[in-house]
């Protein structure tokens, strides 16, 4: 052989190499090559995920997403605000790369996106008129009261509402945190539904016009796993967050960045896996 097709050779199988490498990756892969930011998506979720006063992200899931990204060495990252409503929409759209809202896994979510595993383990609870009037203290306690509950458009707290017999008609969809408040406050709804960690801030922020249920309340197939939401077609991205966030999640580091934001150790996501969650929620 000579050296001259010795080289062709070689070329032609590198040439592949890199051919069906580049096939592998996803358009994440291929926007992050480009030299283009990673976009990430939020909704005003305190205190998960919402934008700062300089519109920068803040909140616990974007700490936590943002540290996973510079240990895989990514650091140019630009912030995209929308409603939550608009996540998984906007995410399949291409106009932002990951979500990092806080989203809940869900067998129905799982459906249309990429779920990274689990980062933190988060259990549901109402706001309430001071004293709790109407005893809601679970979603059958609202069947039972035929009370209105108001929660957020495309929140889990609607599948786990029906899904414990809550009429359609006593479930109130409003765009986000701030208009569940207003709801309560006013008298419209007599349970505003979130993860704790939402309704909590809501409580402490109301002055005492609300207070907040017990998580603990609520039965254990109430609890939720949240995870970093991606494109299906983002799979090798996906994996590689994984192996990173496997080394972060519950460090020292990690426990410091989110600790401002009300996450301890107590809310780590503990050994449940992303497959588990989508076929079990």
């Amino acid at each position: 052989m000579t050296r001259a097709l010795l080289r062709t050779m070689l070329t032609g199988i590198a040439a592949l190499t890199m051919g069906a490498s580049l096939a592998n990756a996803g358009p994440l892969m291929d926007r992050i090559e480009a030299g283009e930011p990673i976009r990430i998506g939020f909704a005003n979720e305190i205190p998960f995920a919402y934008p700062g006063e300089d519109g920068g992200p803040k909140g616990f899931v974007n700490a936590h997403a943002l540290g996973v990204l510079e240990k895989m060495g990514y650091t140019n990252i630009e912030p995209v605000q929308t409603e939550w409503g608009g996540l998984i929409p906007g995410l399949n759209a291409g106009r932002f790369d990951i979500v990092t809202g806080g989203m809940n896994i869900l067998a129905s979510r799982c459906e249309n996106i990429a779920f990274s595993e689990p980062m933190a383990r988060i259990g549901d609870a109402f706001i309430v008129a001071p004293g709790n009037p109407k005893k809601i203290g679970d979603y059958e306690s609202l069947v039972a009261n035929d009370a209105v509950m108001v929660t957020g458009a495309g929140y889990s707290n609607i599948e786990a509402a029906k899904a414990a017999g809550v009429e359609e008609s006593n479930i109130m969809q409003v765009p986000g945190p701030t208009e569940i408040l207003a709801a309560v406050r006013a008298g419209r709804a007599d349970a505003g539904a979130g993860t704790y960690f939402t309704v909590k801030q809501l409580a402490d922020s109301s002055d005492g016009a609300v207070e907040v249920t017990d998580p603990e309340a609520m039965p254990e197939d109430g609890f939720n796993w949240a995870g970093i939401g991606f494109r299906k077609d983002d799979q090798d991205f996906v994996d590689k967050f994984n192996a990173a966030q496997a080394e972060y999640l519950g460090s020292e580091e990690m426990l410091n960045a989110v600790a401002e934001y009300g996450y301890g150790e107590g809310s780590l996501p503990g050994d449940r896996t992303t497959e588990w969650v989508c076929a079990n929620r």
